[in-house]
């Protein structure tokens, strides 16, 4: 799949598994081995070796999009990563949603018990501040901004706020509304940040922000709704988690509240929102990357 940034054609997959390992690389160099009494070989199997990696290459198309700094969209690809990675550690322990499979694996306080996961949530989060803060040249302007995006959207107002609703709501019904804020918070936050940390890594009008903050949104909401889909219609092979697990908890979703045609066709809505808000930004060919993720977001099979 080829795209047009510029003058220059980019090929898209190979994009993609350029950025894939540049990521792994810096995880791989940045989450430590020798953190005392096994803590490290707990962080580096929570977020080592898995997951799709989306939140860290649309930090990285974003920054593309906006000829930013790779140099620190590279970190911030790996902040927000690590916040996710903790975010799983923490949501599988049995006080949350109690489950044992995680990206094809065991999950993290099944292979190394419950205080060890616990902890090594904690340092992931820790860490992804670490990350965003070096002393290497990147301006504290930048820092601060950088840090500001990623713990607003983990915090109270995003990811942990949303979770709480997310848990709250367990045997409960809720509305669509409802639904929608649970999961802009819980999923949509990072996501969208994801993308605004890019971003933040170069020059841009406040209009173009708030179009890529549109765009991060829609995307944020689609990964959810195919997420509920998902867990209805693959198997937990497929999905390298335990698949109907919402629906053995008795959680709303998408599928539950809109059904599973009304759920598809809210995918694809969504997808329409993220490409105008693109058309919206005034980057042009600029943007063809994070066209191509949100078309992956909403089209994948696991």
């Amino acid at each position: 799949m080829s795209l047009t940034h510029g003058a220059a054609a980019i090929d898209a997959d190979a994009w993609v598994q350029q950025e894939l390992a540049a990521v792994e690389a810096a995880l791989q160099a940045w989450v430590p081995q020798d953190a005392p009494a096994g803590l490290g070989q707990a962080m580096r199997y929570g977020v080592l070796d898995g997951g799709k990696r989306l939140r860290p290459l649309l930090a990285l198309a974003s920054c593309q999009a906006v000829a930013g700094d790779r140099h620190a969209a590279l970190r911030a690809a790996v902040a927000v990563e690590l916040i996710h990675a903790y975010s799983l550690v923490h949501d599988d322990m049995p006080c949350m949603d109690n489950d044992v499979l995680r990206r094809g694996k065991p999950t993290v306080h099944v292979k190394y018990g419950q205080a060890q996961a616990m902890l090594a949530g904690d340092a992931m989060q820790a860490l992804a501040f670490e990350v965003l803060t070096p002393d290497d040249g990147m301006s504290a302007e930048l820092q601060a901004r950088l840090t500001a995006l990623l713990a607003r959207s983990a915090g109270h107002a995003g990811m942990a706020g949303g979770q709480a609703i997310d848990l709250a709501s367990i045997g409960h019904s809720l509305d669509e509304d409802a639904l929608r804020n649970m999961h802009r918070r819980k999923t949509g936050a990072l996501l969208q940040a994801s993308v605004m940390m890019g971003a933040a890594c170069g020059h841009t009008s406040a209009s173009t922000r708030a179009a890529l903050a549109d765009y991060g949104a829609a995307v944020g909401l689609a990964f959810q709704v195919v997420d509920d889909i998902l867990d209805v219609t693959q198997s937990a092979a497929t999905l390298g988690k335990t698949a109907g697990k919402d629906l053995h908890h008795n959680k709303p979703t998408f599928v539950t509240v809109l059904g599973l045609q009304a759920a598809r066709q809210h995918a694809r809505e969504l997808l329409q929102d993220a490409h105008g808000a693109l058309q919206r930004s005034g980057l042009g060919d600029a943007a063809g990357l994070l066209a191509m993720l949100a078309d992956k977001v909403v089209e994948r099979e696991s």
